[in-house]
């Protein structure tokens, strides 16, 4: 029995009481245009903002695959940017899915969901555009939030 919660929903408006994380996976080109992005867009301009800045300076910063940026969007909700994808196009060398990036990100925002006692909500991060599966991501989130007792939510738009 997997300890996430499944619901109906839109991940941009997490299903809980405190302080939430809203994850997604990013790309490492500074692109952002498609997928989930838009619908964190459409609901506040800070994430995408926040994210080409990372992305631009960083020579100056630790903007990589596996990096985790945090940017509040309200009171009580953060967005996680995590660094889960290399390049945006499927191709010779693969889906652009990274799990290695996507599960030491995971580590990152479980730290910040203890320090904040947080709760995590997001959509089936890594397997939409990413080229990602479930069955690969899912066990990630278990070792890394699950574990520690970090209520996790995962969306299915619809």
């Amino acid at each position: 029995m997997s300890g996430i919660t499944y619901l109906k929903g839109d991940a941009t408006a997490p299903q809980a009481k405190g302080v939430k994380l809203i994850v997604h996976v990013c790309n490492d080109l500074g692109g952002w245009g498609k997928g989930f992005v838009l619908a964190l867009s459409r609901r506040w301009p800070e994430p995408e903002a926040a994210y080409r800045r990372w992305h631009r300076d960083r020579a100056a910063n630790d903007f990589a695959l596996g990096a985790v940026q945090f940017v509040q969007v309200d009171r009580h909700v953060w967005v996680a940017n995590l660094v889960g994808q290399h390049g945006m196009r499927r191709g010779s060398g693969g889906v652009p899915v990274r799990y290695e990036a996507i599960d030491t990100g995971l580590e990152t925002v479980a730290l910040r969901a203890a320090e904040s006692g947080a709760s995590v909500h997001m959509p089936r991060i890594g397997c939409g555009l990413a080229g990602g599966t479930w069955p690969r991501v899912e066990p990630l989130m278990e070792r890394r939030l699950v574990s520690r007792r970090v209520p996790v939510t995962v969306y299915d738009f619809g």
